[in-house]
């Protein structure tokens, strides 16, 4: 446990103080305020940084709803910012518009099936100017129906290198499976090297005889499949990097958001990707103007949760946020939300103090006379 002195701040200031961050993954359960958060974050660091992106991988896009602004797979000015883009990588395959035969068919059958492409991709697509048109180019050899997701890499590759790239992931368990992909082609990659090394002479001879050597040959299967290998240890070259990646992990104090933080966090740390911030939504903080019973209830099994939260990750910089009564959509909305990611949310007043006793007195004092005024009615 650490001291009291040596207790992280409960902000994200460490984000925005990192120079050196090129990606930032906002990662979660579903429902507890991934793109919410992912957004303050990117405008947080708008602040900061020359240039911003932020994308959505989650094929459930709510940042266009969040923003109160029409996203594509093109990256799009934030109305109210000179330098904060967003985009919404779109992983379906329009097969009509590439066609559905040779190669390219089956290759994109077998980019579709890959658990977390669009992220590897979208995440592919946006390295340095120089490496992005390179991943683009590979990307579009291996698999052509990519080519329109690789089209805006290829521009922004000459004309804008963005400082830092937000993505607002998917739920926890496709990330994860995001994680695991570089291992799971490598794995792949050996088995089709076997079967060449077993069948390659049979598979050239077959090839040879129905005239599609060039194009299904051991050479080109294995020369597109060894491309992509080199796109994605890039990519995951990066994403073991701590001074360039960081992933901040959103939850909710229950016990199922707490179980599958606890799980994210393991996961992360087996796939050396660095984890020091937990944003912790939805708290119901101990205000004096609180009466309900339930609510009450709800903040006792609250504090539990938060309590096990600050003694698991006693090193984590946990930032809480409060329950709202109304939604936080749109940019100004976004931007007062923002305060409580720089300046720890404090209740409007303290227990025990003047202050607290003198409203106390005077609700009890309004709830007196409503009930005076119901019996007189009766």
């Amino acid at each position: 446990m650490a001291d009291s002195d040596d207790i992280p701040e409960s902000t994200v200031h460490n984000i925005l103080e990192q120079d050196t961050l090129k990606w930032v993954f906002v990662g979660g359960k579903g429902g507890v305020g991934k793109t919410t958060c992912s957004s303050i974050i990117s405008m947080l660091l708008a602040r900061v940084r020359p240039s911003v992106l932020i994308i959505s991988t989650d094929p459930a896009h709510n940042l266009s709803d969040a923003f109160q602004q029409r996203f594509t797979k093109t990256p799009t000015l934030v109305y109210g910012f000179k330098n904060l883009y967003a985009m919404e990588v779109d992983p379906s395959v329009d097969n009509d518009e590439f066609g559905t035969e040779g190669m390219d068919s089956l290759f994109s059958d077998l980019a579709n099936a890959i658990p977390g492409i669009d992220e590897a991709m979208s995440f592919g697509e946006m390295l340095k100017p120089a490496q992005v048109v390179a991943c683009a180019n590979s990307l579009v050899s291996m698999v052509p129906h990519v080519q329109s997701l690789c089209e805006p890499a290829r521009a922004l590759g000459s004309t804008m290198d963005y400082s830092c790239i937000v993505f607002d992931t998917a739920p926890t368990g496709h990330t994860l499976r995001l994680l695991q992909f570089p291992a799971t082609l490598e794995k792949g990659l050996e088995k089709m090297m076997s079967l060449k090394s077993k069948f390659g002479g049979l598979l050239s001879q077959v090839t040879r005889i129905f005239g599609v050597e060039d194009e299904f040959g051991e050479d080109a299967i294995i020369g597109r499949l060894e491309g992509m290998k080199n796109v994605i240890e890039q990519v995951n070259k990066q994403f073991k990097d701590p001074d360039l990646t960081t992933f901040i992990c959103v939850c909710i104090p229950e016990f199922l958001s707490l179980y599958e933080t606890e799980r994210l966090v393991q996961e992360l740390t087996k796939f050396e990707i660095d984890t020091h911030n937990i944003i912790i939504n939805q708290v119901l903080f101990d205000d004096e103007d609180v009466e309900s019973k339930l609510l009450k209830a709800r903040m006792r099994m609250q504090q539990k949760y938060l309590d096990q939260f600050f003694m698991l990750y006693d090193d984590f910089h946990i930032t809480k946020l409060p329950l709202l009564p109304e939604e936080v959509t749109g940019v100004e909305a976004l931007k007062r939300f923002s305060r409580h990611f720089i300046t720890p949310y404090q209740p409007t007043l303290e227990k025990g103090t003047v202050e607290e006793v003198e409203q106390r007195l005077s609700r009890l004092k309004e709830q007196l006379a409503e009930a005076e005024a119901e019996l007189e009615k009766l």
